[in-house]
């Protein structure tokens, strides 16, 4: 925009200029315009937090677990109570944020490990299973969803659920075990570690999923999203 303004002062039309460096016409004629003592009102405006500081301390003295919404919405409530004048939720953000107010966010779980190299296929059975699900609808329209887990060599079903709630975490793991006991005679555990592919679907993914998995010798691996390729197998 500087670089527009400069040309311009040198006498080139303002409209050529624009076009070429594809600036808005508009606000170059704006800036153009202003007086030499013009400044920004949002950098130029002064605030005195110090009142609203001590508010948002009493505020969470009891309630250290606050965060600043619901701080605000105290503040907001105590204010109108009083027939003063509410505060912007922003503004208590950023004064909490400058005072070390604001809660510490929770650290993110690792991510999980993928695999996907565009072939699920494996060459020796027990290597690699995959699950998913579909639904259809019944006579009576009410939904039917299935969950089943699939050899990535044989292609066999070795088990299945079906219910009409949804692909609950709670259905996945009974999925899981007797995918196991199918293959290995009612056995608890895996003898070897066994790759277990499947979509990010929350019952995939939920940490206690995961625990049980390798509690029982899976391996839990999830494909990257938007890989169709992925689905080829369980399709």
């Amino acid at each position: 925009m500087d670089c527009a303004l400069a040309i311009i002062a040198g006498g080139r039309p303002v409209k050529q200029v624009c076009d070429v460096l594809g600036v808005a016409r508009s606000n170059v004629t704006a800036k153009r315009t202003r007086p030499a003592d013009w400044r920004d009102a949002r950098t130029a405006r002064k605030t005195d937090d110090a009142s609203l500081v001590e508010e948002i301390r009493l505020c969470i003295a009891d309630l250290p677990s606050y965060g600043y919404r619901r701080v605000w919405g105290r503040l907001r409530s105590e204010r109108e109570s009083q027939g003063a004048a509410s505060v912007n939720a922003k503004r208590v953000y950023r004064v909490m944020r400058v005072h070390g107010l604001l809660l510490q966010r929770r650290a993110l779980p690792p991510r999980p490990e993928r695999r996907h190299d565009g072939k699920v296929a494996v060459s020796k059975s027990n290597q690699r299973w995959c699950s998913d699900g579909f639904e259809f609808r019944c006579d009576n329209g009410e939904p039917l969803r299935v969950t089943f887990a699939l050899d990535c060599c044989d292609r066999e079903a070795m088990s299945w659920a079906a219910t009409t709630g949804g692909h609950s975490g709670d259905v996945v793991r009974d999925v899981m075990l007797a995918a196991v006991e199918n293959r290995f005679g009612n056995a608890l555990k895996a003898p070897a570690e066994i790759e277990w592919l499947t979509d990010n679907g929350s019952g995939y993914t939920a940490d206690k999923t995961r625990s049980f998995a390798t509690s029982i010798g899976l391996k839990p691996l999830t494909t990257p999203v938007c890989s169709p390729q992925s689905k080829a197998l369980t399709s």
